[in-house]
């Protein structure tokens, strides 16, 4: 397996939260302690975060699945349950988060940026939690609600400021090793660059990062090669560099030739993904111009190049003639980027109250004296019962009675034995209405029982 991977499909699911406790105090000579069923804990979220340090989505790909940590259950004595850890995923920078079918959620930039992919379950109630001058002991608690689950697809795009464009052995990666610290493989074969490398150039006052991609070849936008795949790694870069081989034993290739088929190739990236990368500044660097043959072409080429529009450098990573020019030439287009870009927003956190009034619920006649109720509230209420114990049962129906459910039923023309269908469509909890009970009266019967429910 590859030890570089900038894709990867990621499923997720936050913790559970822990159950309420039904608990009741015993001591002797107390024999009414009252409820100290404790509450129980939260569960965790799955957190992306971006880390300096990570380069990969290895990781992801060879464990795509990732559970964070479930909440405990509540316990007598007024011991509430433990909250589940958090799960943080650390992620390149540059990442971004998308749904399956495409739509972003997040594009994480910048070290220490967060997000919450998943959040936990919060933990049940306990009795203690639920007693009321109505329900003075309850012999029920509530269920932990379950920790949201998502599958998401990570894409990692490199932040840099300048990107190197260019055919296979063009001399990429011996210009990042020439003008950086870092170390590429370079080697006399094509395709030698099989991942993007990064680069950190001082030119002066300015220090700006080189990304080299795995080299281009006609018809890359159709799948041929490599680099194609890769190209999103330039997206993010405010100057382009095309490299071009001025020492090709190729009969059919020359400078001008590679030029247009590079610029091909990216207009044709742009029309694949809908990125535009035909306003960013290019600037064109003949290389391995210490050939001879190669700086009698290079001369011969640049007053071609630069009645186009491109301004035109030479230079050679073996004997780092004009590397200082280059250098310099590209400083000048990154701080020309840097200042014209858009001063960063302050974030700002936009409250978006619920309009008074709003039915946190909506009732849909299904034929047949059925209906289905849809909503939050509801469909969470019904998750954190426990339909063993009739006592709970009956505190639903409280609930779901003042919340409005029942005028609304009676609204759309049911009638007693109507099938209510309250819970997600593919797992949901059905209930035979009876108008004739009282959702409000004092409940009687021993703990756990509820003489409504006959």
């Amino acid at each position: 397996m590859p030890d570089f991977v900038d894709e990867a499909a990621l499923q997720v699911r936050a913790g559970n939260g822990g159950h309420g406790c039904a608990s009741v105090h015993r001591e002797k000579f107390k024999p009414l302690g009252g409820p100290d069923g404790a509450n129980g804990g939260r569960g965790g979220d799955v957190i992306l975060e971006v880390d300096a340090q990570s380069a990969t989505l290895l990781d992801y790909k060879r464990r795509p699945h990732r559970v964070a940590q479930n909440g405990t259950p509540g316990q007598g004595g007024h011991r509430a349950g433990a909250n589940g850890e958090n799960l943080v995923l650390y992620v390149p920078d540059g990442t971004v988060v998308t749904h399956p079918d495409g739509e972003v959620i997040a594009d994480l930039v910048g070290h220490g940026t967060r997000l919450v992919l998943a959040e936990g379950g919060r933990g049940g109630l306990g009795n203690a939690a639920l007693s009321s001058k109505k329900r003075k002991a309850p012999g029920f608690a509530l269920k932990g609600e379950e920790g949201e689950a998502l599958d998401v697809r990570l894409e990692m795009k490199t932040i840099a400021d300048v990107g190197l464009v260019g055919f296979p052995s063009a001399g990429k990666s011996s210009l990042i090793a020439a003008m950086s610290a870092a170390r590429p493989k370079i080697a006399d074969y094509p395709f030698t660059t099989l991942i993007p490398n990064l680069g950190v150039v001082e030119a002066g006052a300015v220090q700006y990062v080189v990304a080299d991609v795995p080299g281009l070849i006609p018809g890359a936008s159709d799948g041929k090669g490599l680099g194609l795949e890769f190209l999103r790694h330039i997206e993010r870069c405010s100057t382009l560099l095309h490299v071009l081989d001025c020492a090709t034993y190729e009969p059919d290739r020359d400078p001008v030739s590679d030029l247009e088929s590079l610029e091909a190739e990216v207009a044709a990236y742009g029309e694949r993904t809908g990125v535009d990368l035909s306003d960013r500044p290019r600037l064109v660097v003949l290389n391995k111009v210490d050939v001879p043959d190669a700086r009698e072409l290079a001369d011969m080429v640049t007053p071609m190049l630069t009645e186009r529009g491109y301004r035109v450098l030479e230079a050679s990573a073996a004997s780092r003639e004009g590397l200082r020019e280059l250098s310099f030439a590209l400083a000048e287009q990154v701080a020309a980027a840097r200042a014209d870009a858009p001063a960063p927003e302050p974030t700002r956190v936009v409250l978006r109250p619920k309009v008074i009034g709003d039915t946190p619920f909506e009732v849909v006649a299904l034929g047949d004296n059925a209906f289905r109720v849809r909503g939050d509230k509801p469909t969470r209420w019904v998750a954190q019962t426990d339909f063993s114990n009739d006592e709970a049962v009956g505190y639903l129906a409280e609930r779901l009675n003042r919340l409005g459910i029942e005028q609304e039923l009676a609204k759309l023309g049911a009638s007693e034995g109507a099938e209510v269908y309250i819970g997600h469509e593919d797992d949901s909890v059905v209930f035979d209405w009876d108008p004739s009970a009282d959702a409000e009266a004092v409940p009687s019967g021993p703990r756990g029982s509820d003489a409504r429910l006959g």
